[in-house]
């Protein structure tokens, strides 16, 4: 069983004098102060007082040892081991829990399959199965991705199309499967284009357009067209970016949806930054930022959720990057990182990697805080499975790599070479 470090509980306790979270959050203040800014959650200080982390990594002893002058030692830590002997030493507690959250949402996926035999008549039941397998999808992509989730949607994907042309149902039924079904291929092309496959995510958004026409369910011809957005912003067709999000702009206004309006207006304003209108794109950040402040409503989508104030940040971080604000950038997507404290996993790694990138693609790069931003984003794997993210640790060793020679980089390159699959 891990010791507890009381002498660093008794810090924070006595000398802080702060909760949990508020020397989490002060430490990230900190850090931020130093220029060598950390990731320091709730959790991250539990795990220290707990035992469970016998030492933080170098990051986290530089910002301690500024502020209080001690060693780890001092501060009750066990001086680390080896990285690669850390690295083998993973509990196996700790493997168990991510294979169950991948089981899990296996499981509840393929909840949505049919049973086989002769055409019956469908109800709630299997409208219900489909609803639940894209909520599924959401948010077990939104900690984790995986290729894995994607074959899951595509499996329950094809049992939906299986109901409609084979099942009996009245036709108010039938619009409600149709637009399930749709939310369900929008769901699915997300997962697609994660992994890279454009062509797949584009053809499952138009799926979904179908059967919004067929459900007569504006909400839905929204998403897609709004999703047709973002796929543009990853194929290099920027003006198309512009007018899908316009045309989903459109379509919502009348549904009372102010957050869902703030992230189409940001999905124009990236639109505007690719093509490097800078007056349009900060028109249209404005425009987002104007909506976003007026609050949730009862028309929020469910998958809307993952549209936090973190994430406001980190969209528009990209459109800093976009227009070569680079500095702006790395701010904004530290920002990002930090509001997003212990949820959205994934995002969180992927805007940590962002930072990585933003300093190095400075006009005079920062490799010292490239480097540190590098090694933190190495810290999401394995529990993060996307196949996005992949792409941008290798982004990332592509960026850096001219800059070998650094103590920072090169650290770097090596932990890299090690961890990530064909590096």
């Amino acid at each position: 069983m891990a010791e507890p470090n009381t002498t660093f509980r008794r810090l924070r306790e006595e000398e802080w004098t702060m909760s949990r979270r508020e020397a989490a959050e002060f430490l990230v203040k900190k850090s931020i102060e130093y220029r060598d800014p950390v990731q320091c959650v709730t959790r991250t200080i539990a795990t220290w007082e707990d035992g469970t982390t016998a030492c933080p990594s170098p990051p986290y002893q530089r910002l301690l040892h500024k502020i209080t002058g001690r060693t780890v030692t001092e501060l009750g830590f066990t001086p680390p081991t080896p990285r690669t002997a850390r690295r083998t030493t993973e509990s196996e507690g700790d493997m168990r829990r991510r294979t169950m959250i991948l089981g899990t949402g296996a499981a509840l996926l393929t909840a949505a399959h049919p049973a086989r035999g002769n055409a019956a008549a469908l109800d709630g039941d299997q409208l219900q199965q489909l609803q639940h397998a894209e909520r599924t999808i959401y948010a077990q992509d939104r900690d984790h991705g995986s290729a894995e989730l994607g074959r899951q949607a595509a499996a329950a994907l094809n049992t939906a199309y299986g109901w409609l042309r084979q099942g009996s149902y009245t036709e108010p039924m039938g619009r409600r499967l149709h637009s399930a079904t749709g939310n369900l291929s929008v769901a699915a092309g997300w997962l697609a284009l994660d992994s890279g496959r454009t062509h797949d995510a584009r053809s499952l958004y138009t799926e979904a357009l179908a059967n919004a026409r067929q459900a007569d369910d504006p909400g839905l011809e929204a998403h897609a067209f709004a999703c047709l957005s973002l796929l543009a912003h990853s194929t290099g067709r920027p003006r198309e970016a512009v007018t899908t999000a316009q045309v989903a702009q459109r379509l919502v206004a009348p549904l009372g949806s102010p957050r869902w309006l703030s992230l189409l207006a940001m999905r124009e304003a990236r639109g505007w930054a690719l093509q490097g209108d800078r007056a349009l794109t900060e028109q249209a950040i404005v425009h987002a930022h104007n909506q976003y402040a007026q609050g949730p409503r009862d028309a929020d989508p469910d998958w809307l959720g993952f549209y936090v104030p973190a994430e406001l940040a980190g969209l528009e971080s990209l459109c800093r990057a976009d227009l070569g604000q680079h500095e702006r950038a790395s701010a904004g997507a530290e920002q990002a990182v930090m509001l997003f404290a212990d949820g959205h996993l994934r995002n969180r790694a992927l805007y940590t990697a962002d930072i990585a990138l933003h300093h190095a693609r400075k006009s005079n790069p920062d490799l010292d805080a490239a480097g540190d931003a590098a090694h933190r984003t190495l810290a999401y794997l394995p529990e993060v499975r996307s196949e996005r993210f992949l792409r941008s640790l290798r982004d990332i060793a592509g960026t850096l790599q001219p800059h070998h020679r650094t103590r920072a980089v090169a650290d770097y390159l090596d932990a890299y070479r090690a961890l990530v699959p064909a590096a």
